[in-house]
């Protein structure tokens, strides 16, 4: 199998705590992210989740909350209140 070079900027605290992690189980960062890669090109998917928001937008509790409100201005037992805008510096 051909070997190439692959060359990327990441913090430099992440990197030492990925060497020290690495060495740990006794591997190489090469090692890491080739079976990390490995997965992906097989998986076609990142091995792992990823989150955003530990209470996302869309998490089911929310989503209930909404459609609750929803369900209460189209019926009439909850009045839609429209609220002015707020302006934020963007700094």
């Amino acid at each position: 199998m051909a070997q190439t070079m692959v060359n990327f900027r990441i913090d430099e605290d992440i990197k030492n705590k990925m060497e020290q992690a690495c060495k740990d189980m006794g591997m190489s960062m090469t090692t890491a992210f080739t079976i990390f890669a490995m997965k992906v090109g097989k998986e076609r998917r990142i091995p792992f989740e990823i989150t955003a928001d530990p209470d996302p937008f869309y998490s089911e509790s929310n989503m209930h909350y909404l459609a609750k409100i929803i369900d209460g201005i189209e019926n009439g037992t909850r009045p839609l209140v429209e609220h002015e805008l707020i302006e934020v510096d963007s700094e």
